[in-house]
């Protein structure tokens, strides 16, 4: 078997990318989206016409109401090649505001199951500020899953457990950019600062029972991905997949059920989860940066319906 394959049987594989012809190729069991892989999509060729017919269809909407028609038809067509889930994200500009993150959560899923998909097989995407936490939490009591985003911390991570949100998608990638940008060291395997956060997670909520899904997300190199095989779920950008396709060296699982180390256990209320977020300065910098990249490139796509119309 191939690594893609090996690993398979370890973690359960979802595809990182808007590009669903892509998706065919690697047989994943579900699928994540965010405003700039949407933003990337609709500039092919072949995305152009769903892009097109959703401002045909919606003259009179606001470009942020067309914005979610084409999450919608996006998802849906990703829903038609996974036999799983789909993650369709939130505007992240309403990342502090808890009613709002609640009002548009509710108004995806109705779009969705509208066209007939079933809310079991969506999850919203929001990110992992205190305030985006506590509407998952709300979200999660009314059967709407959500999948917490922009995740760099452990007290993120708990406090997303103790919500009870179905998953949780902590990056690997931007923490590693973070910490070889401070030190300059190109690092390796489970030297990682990316991978050592999220096996941290992982075992902290195996050692305390938490059901929260832990996937590991944003990768850079294979490696990453290899060192974190046994974790739920690893999202995986369609570049990468190839990459494991295409080696048969062989795959080891690392972290396991029984995996916990030496973790006390922490609880995560307001005021602990601002403090702790604070005193990290990658995760307080990470989690910002995120957000603002992510408001700009809606923006990006709000322009680009804007020059349509």
């Amino acid at each position: 078997m191939n690594q893609l394959e090996q690993l398979k049987q370890y973690t359960k594989v979802v595809a990182d990318t808007g590009d669903f012809q892509s998706i065919k190729a690697y047989t994943p069991r579900d699928a994540t989206t965010n405003p700039s892989l949407i933003l990337k999509a609709v500039q092919k060729d072949e995305y152009k016409p769903l892009l097109e017919k959703a401002v045909r269809d919606n003259p009179h909407a606001s470009s942020g109401e067309i914005i979610d028609k084409l999450l919608i038809a996006f998802g849906g067509e990703i829903l038609k090649i996974v036999s799983g889930r789909v993650s369709t994200e939130i505007d992240a500009r309403l990342s502090f505001d808890v009613e709002a993150n609640v009002a548009k959560g509710r108004e995806l899923i109705d779009l969705y199951e509208r066209a007939g998909f079933d809310r079991e097989r969506v999850l919203i995407k929001i990110a992992s500020t205190w305030e985006g936490i506590k509407a998952a939490e709300i979200l999660e009591k009314e059967m709407i899953h959500t999948n917490l985003t922009l995740l760099f911390s452990l007290p993120q991570a708990i406090a997303c457990a103790e919500a009870g949100v179905q998953l949780i998608s902590p990056f690997v990638g931007r923490i590693y950019d973070w910490y070889k940008k401070q030190t300059g060291i190109d690092y390796e395997g489970a030297e990682d600062p990316g991978v050592q956060s999220v096996k941290k997670i992982y075992n902290y909520f195996r050692k305390f029972g938490y059901e929260t899904e832990v996937m590991g997300a944003s990768f850079r190199n294979t490696s990453q991905i290899l060192e974190l095989a046994g974790c739920d779920l690893l999202t995986i950008s369609p570049d990468l997949l190839q990459k494991l396709a295409d080696s048969n060296e062989p795959v080891a699982r690392k972290l396991t059920a029984d995996s916990g180390g030496g973790l006390a256990k922490i609880s995560v209320d307001e005021k602990t989860f601002r403090f702790m977020l604070n005193e990290d300065a990658m995760a307080t910098e990470k989690l910002a940066e995120g957000i603002r990249a992510f408001c700009a490139d809606s923006g990006k796509l709000k322009q680009i319906i804007s020059g349509m119309r």
